[in-house]
């Protein structure tokens, strides 16, 4: 079968970039000679991998599960032919973890790590997709559930606290009843495991028939809509940690439920456990972990704490 090979390193390198012009200047190429294999491969996949957004790209769903599977591949032809022009091979760590855990809560805190293992190159693929370990060349996961994936290393990366949230310019903290929430714009990630029902059926107050809602697939979606002053939004307490700890957002509800959940889980294969590179990696995220809760309690006042 014919692969389109030229193509597919154009479509690596905008995807890593997010930017053809980025990509251009890497390849040496014009913008539209990238644009151009863009939708060679698109043609010849039957499926649409990229969209403009402003003056970058971002990846469709497609374009996202297409990456994540040739990434690592394309990296290593690209070690390889490094190490047979006589370069220091350099280690790859890859880790998958959701799109909001990797832009809310990893992100901030990958440079110790990039600092404490300057050999170690790390790849972090943030998708929703569930990591498939027989045939994906992921390393590490850290995936979002219930933490019941039988034959898998599984360890909880650590206790969230759901509570309502909003801009300080919406209404200000402790200024609400419990009951006054129901009269409010409702912020929600339809893939969040506490959702606005729960929390009233918490909270002891039967819901609105019709209650006003803004959905978001993304979490993060959702933290920046409460943030933006559009409503309330229902979130985890790890994946707004900086708008609460920088004053972005409040709890405006007095005395609400009191809702824990552990959503997030560190995964991998057993065996990757003896790889010195995963160990590294999950003994750093342990660290992390720590000390944000050690910040969350000494900075950031939740609405249930003394």
């Amino acid at each position: 079968m014919y692969l389109p090979l030229r193509s597919i390193s154009v479509f690596h390198a905008v995807a890593r970039s997010g930017s053809i012009s980025s990509a251009a200047e890497e390849l040496n190429v014009t913008p539209s000679a990238v644009s151009q294999q863009i939708q060679a491969l698109e043609t010849h996949l039957g499926t649409s991998l990229m969209v403009k957004v402003g003056r970058g790209v971002a990846l469709t769903e497609a374009g996202e599960r297409y990456f994540s599977m040739i990434a690592e591949e394309i990296d290593r032809i690209s070690e390889a032919t490094q190490s047979i022009r006589g370069l220091r091979p350099v280690t790859l760590l890859t880790v998958r973890a959701t799109p909001t855990l990797s832009s809310k809560w990893l992100l901030p805190r990958l440079r110790s790590f990039l600092d404490a293992n300057p050999d170690l190159e790390v790849r972090l693929n943030g998708t929703n997709e569930v990591t498939d370990f027989t045939r994906e060349t992921v390393d590490v996961e850290i995936r979002h559930g219930r933490g019941q994936w039988p034959g898998l290393f599984t360890e909880g990366l650590t206790e969230e606290w759901f509570f309502p949230v909003c801009s300080p310019g919406y209404a200000a903290a402790d200024s609400m009843d419990v009951a006054d929430v129901a009269q409010h714009r409702l912020i929600q990630s339809v893939k969040s495991q506490v959702q606005w029902p729960y929390w009233f059926s918490m909270s002891k107050i039967t819901p609105p028939n019709q209650m006003r809602r803004v959905l978001f697939d993304r979490s993060h979606m959702a933290v920046d809509a409460a943030a933006d002053g559009i409503g309330l939004a229902l979130e985890s307490s790890l994946m707004m940690w900086r708008e609460l700890r920088d004053g972005g957002l409040v709890c405006p509800v007095r005395n609400p439920p009191k809702i824990s959940q552990t959503t997030q889980w560190i995964v991998c294969p057993v065996d990757h456990l003896r790889k010195n590179k995963v160990s590294v990696f999950i003994d750093w995220l342990r660290v992390e972990v720590a000390q944000w809760q050690a910040e969350q309690a000494q900075y950031l006042r939740l609405p249930f704490q003394g």
